[in-house]
């Protein structure tokens, strides 16, 4: 991740208030000095951010508390990125935005995919211990309620993928309108029909408002953060464009592409090595989703055919994407 720290969502508080939930008892379980949220804004390790979610779970001791945060959510709550993000002209150009600015507001990334089958949020989590079950849940249900704020309809996503998924519930599948499914890597995903469903909240005036301010605090964590980091969110960004030339993503990162090279290098690595990796690591994602044929994979990792895509995977694991995937 570019930043070691993240800012806690500031409606946080007033959230578990409305959820009946005691702020002082949660920080007491997750060992967080009990006047954090008393000096502005809040800012975690990833490590205290799952600690602050586990003792929120713990603490409400509710199989269902998922759907009850989805409920909960109003605007007041969202911080300003959100909140700009209800201001986009749908579901599709929200995720987008927020896509961008996630970095800002938790320790997680977001791969947005786009196409004839829906939209696809994927969640990308730092290395090292998994995610609370309840912030994943969380994160579906923020999605949930985005889009019927932005919409003023019921939406539901088609689609909803766990590592380590809960045992189904009545209450949450009735309020996500499918259950959470057992998967590799964590997603939702809603018809290509609700994505493109227009947000009854635009207001592009309001976006134009916020969006500066965003990138430049959004400037500060990237200007932090490695250049095998920075290579590999550009990545993220463009392969699914059909790019992965190291001119297209210098340019991107605005440094010439001797200047990425040099850099890696002092990093112990090169631009071929991140390529690589970033294409393994979305591959075995990708792969969790059947949705998707081997052939929109190696699309969605800029590769010129399957075969290339077929010779890089065995090369990296010793199987076939078929084998794997089974």
């Amino acid at each position: 991740m570019a930043s070691e720290r993240f800012t806690l969502d500031p409606g946080t508080r007033a959230l578990l208030h409305d959820l009946g939930i005691s702020v002082a008892r949660v920080l007491r379980r997750a060992q967080l000095p009990a006047g954090v949220f008393a000096h502005g804004p809040v800012t975690m390790t990833p490590d205290e951010y799952y600690r602050f979610w586990a003792a929120i779970d713990a603490e409400a001791a509710d199989p269902d508390l998922a759907a009850r945060i989805g409920r909960t959510l109003s605007v007041e709550a969202f911080n300003p990125p959100i909140f700009a993000a209800l201001c986009s002209a749908n579901l599709r150009t929200a995720a987008e935005r927020i896509a961008a600015f996630k970095p800002l507001i938790g320790p997680v990334q977001l791969d947005v995919t786009a196409g004839r089958d829906g939209l696809t949020i994927g969640f990308r989590w730092p290395d090292g211990p998994a995610p609370p079950q309840l912030l994943v849940a969380g994160e579906f249900a923020f999605w949930v309620a985005l889009a019927r704020i932005g919409t003023r309809s019921e939406v539901h996503p088609t689609r909803l993928a766990m590592r380590g998924a809960p045992p189904p519930s009545a209450a949450t599948t009735s309020y996500f309108g499918t259950p959470i499914r057992e998967a590799e890597a964590d997603s939702l995903t809603f018809s290509a029909d609700d994505a493109a469903r227009p947000f009854l909240t635009e207001d592009e005036s309001m976006w134009t408002f916020f969006a500066p301010e965003l990138r430049r605090r959004l400037s500060e964590i990237e200007a932090s953060a490695t250049t095998a980091e920075r290579v590999r969110a550009a990545l993220h960004e463009r392969l699914p464009a059909g790019e992965s030339s190291i001119n297209a993503i210098a340019a991107q990162l605005m440094l010439s592409p001797r200047t990425v090279q040099r850099q890696l290098q002092a990093e112990g690595t090169s631009y071929q090595a991140v390529l690589s990796d970033t294409r393994e690591k979305l591959a075995r994602r990708y792969l969790a989703d059947r949705s998707l044929t081997t052939s929109q994979i190696a699309y969605l990792l800029a590769y010129d055919d399957a075969n290339s895509f077929y010779r890089a995977f065995r090369r990296w694991t010793g199987l076939t994407p078929e084998a794997a995937r089974t």
